[in-house]
């Protein structure tokens, strides 16, 4: 496997660009069950440029029905990103003082398990959910301040970056 650097910038002007709209490429999953964590895959994946293809445990999308569970599910997403030793992204579960733009928070409002992916796309000289702004789908937003979400949980996934073969 071959190491290669994410991106930050290309995933943070995608976030941009779709977040207030839907790639054609890709299916709107907001009427069946949530669109987040398919539009924060696919800001990875602009950063990246690598899917990985393994059946049941990866990370990729061909189309509504082919595709692996950690593209579109939150819990699937971050335990692909914290777990993946092959192609594709990897992440580490930071604190909050280390997120940057590009990386994901997830969070936990109404419910007791995390069920909402958001994507940083700007970061404040000192972290705090006030100056960390965020877009994301589902309930689509740009420059959303993190602190405007009533949180129960929150966890930021840091992308260290991916590995192609």
């Amino acid at each position: 496997m071959k190491s290669i650097e994410y991106n930050r910038e290309k995933a943070v002007a995608y976030a941009r660009k779709w977040a207030l709209g839907r790639n054609p490429r890709f299916y709107n999953f907001s009427g069946i069950g949530g669109d987040c964590a398919n539009f924060a895959s696919q800001c990875i994946y602009e950063g990246i440029g690598v899917m990985n293809f393994t059946s049941v445990y990866g990370w990729y999308y061909r189309n509504l029905n082919d595709r692996a569970p950690a593209w579109t599910s939150v819990k699937y997403l971050h335990n692909f990103l914290t777990t993946n030793q092959g192609a594709g992204p990897y992440a580490r579960q930071v604190g909050l003082e280390e997120v940057m733009p590009g990386d994901i928070i997830q969070i936990a409002t109404w419910l007791p398990d995390f069920h909402h992916t958001l994507v940083v796309i700007r970061v404040g000289e000192s972290p705090a959910p006030e100056n960390i702004m965020i877009a994301a789908h589902s309930y689509d937003s740009l420059d959303r301040p993190l602190s405007s979400y009533d949180t129960q949980k929150i966890r930021c996934l840091h992308i260290l970056g991916g590995r192609k073969q």
